[in-house]
């Protein structure tokens, strides 16, 4: 397809491009050599320049390790920090609980609740004063 005249019809066969003309024919290739072969052996890699940066490969796989060693250890004390605090929480309330029990049982009329079972009752007048004179005066 040429340049063409705008005034100039175009025939039905000219307006259709046929399969052969978009695409170009595809190349060759081998298909016995796979692609990270040919990559190592003549692309950018080379098999020296791979056994040259070995080290390196192994240290960054060594931190990758580490990495995830330390990230699994991070959220294990978070998960038991956790688990810590609500059982801190539990521990704080019964605390409260028992504290306001034990300040409730302390107090003198319930102690005299629970000895006058045993018969010991209450004094309703106040305590005298013993005075004792020593022997020499």
């Amino acid at each position: 397809m040429g340049n063409r005249f705008k005034n100039e019809p175009l025939e039905e066969q000219e307006l259709f491009e046929t399969p052969e003309e978009i695409l170009p024919p595809e190349p060759k290739t081998q298909a016995t050599k796979g692609f990270l072969v040919t990559l190592f052996t003549e692309g950018v890699i080379s098999k020296e320049a791979v056994t040259g940066l070995l080290p390196f490969i192994v240290f960054l796989a060594f931190l990758g390790m580490a990495y995830i060693g330390n990230r699994h250890y991070a959220e294990n004390n978070i998960r038991h920090i956790g688990e810590l605090g609500k059982e801190v929480k539990l521990l704080s309330a019964e605390y409260k609980v028992l504290k306001a029990e034990l300040m409730l049982k302390s107090t003198k009329s319930e102690i005299a609740k629970l000895v006058d079972t045993l018969g010991i009752v209450e004094p309703v007048e106040p305590p005298k004063k013993i005075v004792v004179k020593a022997a020499d005066e």
